[in-house]
């Protein structure tokens, strides 16, 4: 994938690894780290200290400014310095059997999703959905 009319303006950026990302015609900053099978499309700067987590889309249009993450406890920074792998816990998500979630729907930390849902498009997840049941809406609520 390419890496393409981006402007890179600081040091020690770290991409991972740099051939499976997708960047094109936007600037990034000092000490970003952007994971694997990242898209960030033209016109979205990235700022300084950011963590661009795998499997990212960032659509034009959109600014990350310094010390963004998409995180539980969202800091990428403590007191300035780039946080680590040390630094937070994952949460786990889980998505049951034969399940289905619409375009754009947005799952929350620590979400179940049961076996056989369907997940409405652009739906806003913030709690667990029971097996078999449809939600929709934003935030997400049972349809049936």
């Amino acid at each position: 994938m390419p890496i393409a009319s981006t402007t890179i303006q600081g040091d020690r950026l770290q991409i991972f690894p740099p051939d499976l990302v997708n960047l094109y015609g936007f600037q990034i900053g000092d000490e970003t780290k952007v994971g694997i099978f990242v898209q960030i499309q033209k016109g979205a700067p990235i700022e300084a200290r950011c963590k661009v987590p795998s499997d990212s889309l960032t659509c034009e249009g959109v600014t990350l400014e310094d010390e963004v993450l998409n995180d539980r406890v969202p800091r990428a920074t403590d007191d300035g310095v780039l946080q680590t792998e040390a630094d937070w816990t994952v949460v786990p998500t889980l998505v049951g059997k034969g399940a289905s979630i619409g375009s754009g729907a947005a799952i929350l930390c620590r979400v179940t999703i049961g076996e056989e849902a369907m997940i409405g498009a652009g739906a806003v997840v913030t709690q667990d959905v029971n097996a078999g049941a449809e939600v929709a809406g934003m935030p997400a609520h049972q349809l049936r």
